[in-house]
């Protein structure tokens, strides 16, 4: 197997598991319906976990843009083949989803809320704040660089390493996941939502491609920093690259936040202009 045809598998197998827990506990009729947010966590975790042990020895299984992004960044992988992994992330993220709709296939359409669909596939936040959403896909993404960079830094039992990324999955769904679905990885989300948006489910509604691009830029912004953060506090190795990132950083954080400002100021206006 070769490691761009180990990344679509891998990321697959992670949309399988992450996907169809989510599908489990919301959608109407399955016999786990309202499992709640523990079992969820705890499913992408393991989704995580067994991404990684089928794959890893292939690929090294970032299974996520933002993992291979960031170890680019600091030089453990090469930039060229970023694009290759990058795509075939994205397209196991989009077959991953397409299997989670066979699975379920009679349950779309006793499901009537077109969000909970919708949830399956992709993220959405709890409370929609453009500023607030993407710094924390930003954080959540960042403490997942540093977590598998420290765990790369310890020896465990042979074995244990993706049992311990699990964890370290769950500990971010528990702790961070609950603002805005935690995708903290742009192959889940947005694979999967184009999933969504060609399927041919029933009465799915919109795939809220408003949202789309944060759980994208997100991710990205917070991997790369997390990575090159780790560098700094771990390592001590403090480059213009992380200067030159944490002032992009800010800059479009600081664009999200005015650009949600104004959105907010035109629904207000709208709104008067309507009453």
């Amino acid at each position: 197997m070769s490691p761009i045809l180990g990344e679509i598998v891998g990321t697959m197998i992670l949309i399988i598991f992450g996907g169809g827990v989510v599908a489990n506990v919301s959608l109407k009729k399955s016999k786990a319906e309202g499992g709640g947010w523990i079992v969820v966590a705890l499913g992408w975790g393991l989704a995580v976990a067994m991404g990684v042990y089928a794959v890893g020895s292939v690929s090294g299984a970032h299974l996520n843009p933002a993992v291979t992004l960031g170890m680019a960044a600091i030089g453990e992988f090469s930039w060229s083949q970023v694009p290759g992994y990058i795509l075939a992330q994205m397209l196991g993220g989009f077959l991953g989803g397409v299997i989670v709709y066979f699975q379920f296939l009679p349950h779309w359409e006793k499901t009537e809320d077109k969000a909970v669909k919708l949830g399956v596939f992709s993220t959405d936040p709890a409370i929609p704040h453009t500023l607030s959403n993407l710094l924390s896909e930003f954080i959540g993404t960042a403490v997942l660089l540093v977590g598998l960079l420290a765990i790369g830094a310890n020896k465990f039992t042979e074995g244990l390493n993706p049992l311990i990324v699990g964890f370290l999955i769950v500990a971010i769904g528990l702790s961070l996941g609950g603002t805005t679905g935690y995708a903290i990885n742009p192959a889940r989300d947005l694979g999967p939502r184009l999933a969504h948006f060609f399927l041919p489910i029933s009465g799915k509604g919109g795939s809220n491609w408003k949202y789309a691009w944060i759980p994208v830029v997100g991710p990205i912004l917070g991997g790369v920093f997390g990575a090159l953060l780790y560098e700094v506090l771990f390592e001590g190795k403090v480059t213009a690259f992380f200067w030159s990132w944490t002032v992009l950083s800010a800059v479009v954080l600081a664009a999200a936040h005015f650009a949600g400002k104004r959105g907010t100021h035109s629904l207000r206006h709208g709104e008067r202009i309507k009453n």
